[in-house]
């Protein structure tokens, strides 16, 4: 019996039992390898739920599933298509013991790319407030109530065990009928809180019309909004008025929803103005959302599932013994390691690949388009590369066992000496320093990065677990080659330094420095670079009581290429709450008399309408600025190191990580995890 017992007890949801408390939350998985046109899943998108089946998650909640019929997928294009194509995906859960649902989605409203998809009123669009998305017709309502009916029908055929209506939750389009600030209509569908309620409120009935009253609908639902204008979100621990619906409100629209027909509440918080509580990046704490769901359930008699950054099972055991929620809600976390359940069960925890928050693989990717294949990108992880390539990139043993050198003790390094040692090769690990990590052992650091470390510990215990041979405190030279068959160089890269009067002098840092020591407070500090870990600098030092200025050549900060919107808006939102100073344009001349010298390239930036801000205009000027600094950090990105690779590169050595480009994590486990399957 595992020492979790509340967390391994079964849970009814309607008459339907699920095996145990932990459910895999919804996330989007619609690319077109993944999806079919007529909405159920290809054997690949059913394969993924299947891994996460199989490693003992109780609950399969997919991920959207769009309503609206026409060139895209929709659950009614096909019907009778989806009926037969989505029983494998019913069938194959089943097998493991498991329960399935599906989210059938109303899409976006407001928070829609496209200005011209409807919502509850005439609103500023998310992504471009510039323009209002139109008004919804009642008509249109009339007619989404139907095709949820439809889609709900055809998945109960299928053999699917309950639906999940997507969404009163996130400030989608249906959250957006619930929430005044967003709806201003005048007719049946607004105005009143039963009125904003209708909506989703007509869907239930309809479904348990047509599926019967034992069919299983939750509901996703944000407790609070967590937002504090359009396009603004209150971060933890802020005092601000709430926009969207507060807790008072919240308590009353979940009894509604209970009362209307809802089987269950898949909860957290947020929405698109506040995008980063329900995709909580790694800035955020964990289990950010228990509190608020516990007052829900409260109000409830229906099981409730909290989800965000909900990974530590002695927390979800306790929490569930208590009676503050009934399940435990996990989407990322079972992306790294789809065997979670199945190790928290056995007792394996040391085991388990920690989510380490960054949206890089999953949220980020699922909205980047693949321009060879003119269709968004398959959902993914950052640090599995078998996440939804359950059916190719299997580790696998090899044909012919062979003598294998890695050098370099990063990430890269690790994940190609752990990957081969699997496939059976006799594997050596070269480091030249006292201990494995890399750079990432100074990125983690970070107070908020502990599943960072927890990285590195696993990294560690998996080199230590597959045998590969360690050498610590040596260097890989030239004359070694002739001992392998095939060698890794994964040497990494060497931070960039910058070249200045005054920047050799002892209050002139570089970040590597910084995270390693941290051991600066009260200080005017001058960050030097406005990139992800410049940023992420910057904020750290804020917490630290310190008071802060970045430097950044761009014309913007946070340039970096897969980066997600919730990340992002996250730290633009800690930049101005910790009233950090951000100079654009900007670059470092020197340093002295503890003062940076700056030079700020000034130009004739439009106002908003995109006409002249000034009666004069200036042209581009350059002005020189001194900032009080007591510590200037340099945080300009890396160079490759392929020194070792020139001096011994052949078709037997393969270059790997940053040694090729710096990048960030993903790029470098992918790299490593390809080359080493390959070997």
């Amino acid at each position: 019996m595992s020492k979790y017992e509340h967390l391994f007890s079964p849970v009814k949801i309607g008459k339907v039992e699920i095996p145990n408390r932990i459910a895999l939350m919804p996330m989007g998985v619609f690319s077109p390898r993944l999806m079919n046109h007529d909405g159920s899943y290809t054997k690949e998108g059913a394969d993924y739920y299947v891994e996460r089946a199989k490693g003992g998650t109780g609950l399969i909640i997919t991920g959207l599933v769009p309503l609206i019929p026409g060139s895209g997928p929709s659950i009614v294009n096909d019907p009778e298509s989806y009926v037969r194509n989505q029983k494998y995906l019913a069938d194959q859960i089943h097998k493991y013991g498991s329960k399935v649902f599906i989210q059938i989605s109303a899409l976006s409203g407001r928070s829609s790319i496209n200005p011209g998809d409807p919502a509850p009123s005439a609103l500023p669009n998310v992504w471009d407030p510039t323009q209002n998305n139109r008004e919804m017709t009642v008509k249109e309502i009339h007619q989404y109530v139907k095709w949820f009916a439809i889609g709900a029908k055809a998945a109960k055929d299928a053999g699917i065990d309950g639906v999940e209506i997507h969404a009163v939750h996130e400030g989608y389009l249906l959250d957006q009928f619930t929430i005044s600030a967003y709806n201003h209509r005048t007719d049946e569908y607004g105005g009143s809180l039963e009125n904003r309620l209708r909506f989703p409120t007509e869907i239930v009935k309809a479904i348990k019309e047509v599926c019967g009253e034992d069919f299983p609908v939750s509901i996703r639902y944000s407790v609070e909004s967590k937002t504090k204008a359009f396009n603004r979100g209150i971060l933890p621990g802020e005092d601000a008025e709430e926009f969207g619906r507060n807790l008072e409100e919240s308590r009353i629209v979940a009894k509604k929803l209970e009362e209307a027909g809802y089987d269950m509440l898949d909860c957290d918080n947020g929405s698109y103005d506040a995008w980063y509580w329900p995709h909580p990046p790694v800035y955020m704490p964990k289990h950010c959302n228990l509190k608020d769901v516990a007052e829900i359930k409260k109000c409830v008699n229906i099981p409730v599932i909290c989800a965000g950054r909900f990974d530590e099972p002695d927390v979800a055991d306790q929490a569930i013994a208590e009676g503050k929620i009934d399940m435990m809600g996990m989407g990322r976390p079972l992306l790294a390691d789809p065997d979670m359940a199945n190790k928290f069960k056995e007792g394996h925890e040391d085991d388990i690949r920690p989510c380490i928050s960054c949206h890089f693989g999953c949220l980020a990717r699922i909205f980047q388009i693949d321009y060879e294949k003119k269709a968004t990108k398959d959902i993914c992880c950052a640090l599995n590369p078998r996440c939804a390539n359950e059916d190719r990139y299997n580790i696998e043993k090899a044909p012919v066992k062979k003598k294998v050198a890695v050098v370099g003790g990063g990430i890269a390094g690790m994940e190609a000496a752990r990957v081969s040692a699997l496939r059976g090769h006799d594997v050596d690990l070269f480091e030249k320093k006292d201990h494995l990590g890399g750079v990432f052992v100074p990125a983690a650091s970070f107070s908020f990065k502990e599943n960072d470390r927890k990285l590195l510990k696993w990294y560690n215990k998996q080199i230590q677990d597959t045998s590969v041979n360690v050498h610590l405190n040596t260097e890989f030279t030239k004359e070694d080659t002739a001992n392998y068959d095939e060698i890794f160089v994964a040497t990494g890269a060497h931070e960039r330094k910058l070249s200045g009067e005054g920047l050799d002098d002892p209050n002139v840092r570089y970040a590597v420095d910084y995270l390693i020591h941290q051991n600066i407070k009260d200080q005017n500090i001058v960050v030097v670079g406005g990139g992800l870990t410049g940023c992420e600098i910057a904020y750290d030092l804020a917490l630290k009581g310190n008071s802060v200025t970045i430097v950044e050549a761009m014309p913007t900060i946070l340039n970096v290429e897969g980066l997600a919107a919730a990340n992002y808006n996250m730290l633009r939102d800690i930049i101005d709450y910790y009233h950090i100073n951000v100079l654009k344009n900007t670059t470092i001349k020197g340093y002295q008399d503890g003062k940076a010298i700056v030079e700020e390239t000034i130009m004739n930036t439009p106002n908003y309408n995109e006409r002249a801000r000034q009666f004069s205009l200036n042209g581009v000027q350059k002005v020189i600025r001194e900032i009080p600094a007591d510590t200037v950090i340099i945080s300009v990105g890396y160079q490759s190191d392929q020194n070792l690779y020139d001096e011994i590169k052949s078709e037997h050595v393969h270059l790997l990580g940053d040694a090729i480009k710096p990048g960030n994590l993903m790029t470098a486990i992918w790299g490593a995890y390809k080359e080493a399957l390959e070997l």
